[in-house]
């Protein structure tokens, strides 16, 4: 038996990257998994790929009633939730000069006001006196890069908002943690660097202590963490999985 026999987790941007690795983990430990995608074929992929305990439900996390979907069919199939990991996001390149109305618009509708209304839309299917939120943060959201200043901004956003909701959420029970990854290879990073792909993997040789970049399942394991009763006086933290990268 796995240490979450029983559980039931959320777990947004759930159909690839950190998404997909973190749901497949806690199906592993013994946890039934909803996992959200915009896209409906990307999502029976990992439903499939996945394979067992696992739910997908289609929708945008910035759409409201997309949320309200996701949370009554949680409600509907097992009438709880244990963990939530708000991991849905997204963002773009662009510098001071060149930023956008629609960039601003989009990055902050999917990681800030998203990600805002799935935990506040989840909280009524927390039992008393349990659960456990990690928040998909980003060294972006502490150390500066050109260009990333907007999705830096929506990152650091989240990171002030757990602050606050760690004493919102006093006497629930429900700890409240950010996870800040480095750099991880995923399918994201292709979309988003395309031919400076390389060039960007092979900096983190000079600008991560550990002089690569991370694996999702690395990041994963660090969810199952915050998620476990191993770090049940843990709350409000920002845990940087980063190999050290937003630690110089």
């Amino acid at each position: 038996m796995g240490k979450f026999e029983g559980k039931v987790a959320v777990v947004t941007g759930g159909t690839s990257g950190i998404g997909l690795a973190t749901a497949q983990r806690f199906v592993e430990e013994g946890a039934h998994v909803f996992i959200t995608g915009r896209r409906q074929s990307e999502l029976d992929a990992a439903v499939k790929w996945i394979g067992k305990r696992v739910t997908g439900i289609q929708g945008d996390i910035s759409n409201l009633g997309d949320l309200d979907k996701l949370f009554d069919a949680v409600k509907q199939e097992k009438g709880h939730l244990d963990f939530l990991f708000a991991n849905a996001g997204l963002g773009s390149i662009l510098p001071l000069g060149h930023i956008t109305e629609e960039q601003y618009r989009l990055t902050f509708a999917v990681n800030v006001k998203g990600t805002l209304f799935t935990v506040q839309k989840a909280l009524p299917l927390f039992p008393n006196g349990t659960g456990s939120i990690i928040l998909t943060g980003s060294t972006a959201g502490t150390i500066g890069d050109a260009g990333f200043s907007v999705y830096g901004g929506s990152k650091a956003a989240l990171r002030q908002m757990a602050r606050n909701w760690i004493m919102d959420l006093k006497g629930t029970g429900i700890r409240l943690n950010v996870l800040s990854p480095g750099m991880v290879h995923t399918p994201a990073y292709d979309d988003l660097f395309g031919e400076a792909l390389d060039q960007v993997l092979a900096s983190a040789k000079d600008n991560v202590p550990m002089g690569r970049v991370g694996k999702t399942d690395e990041i994963a394991s660090a969810v199952m963490f915050l998620a476990s009763e191993e770090s049940s006086y843990v709350n409000g933290i920002e845990l940087f999985v980063d190999g050290g990268m937003a630690q110089i």
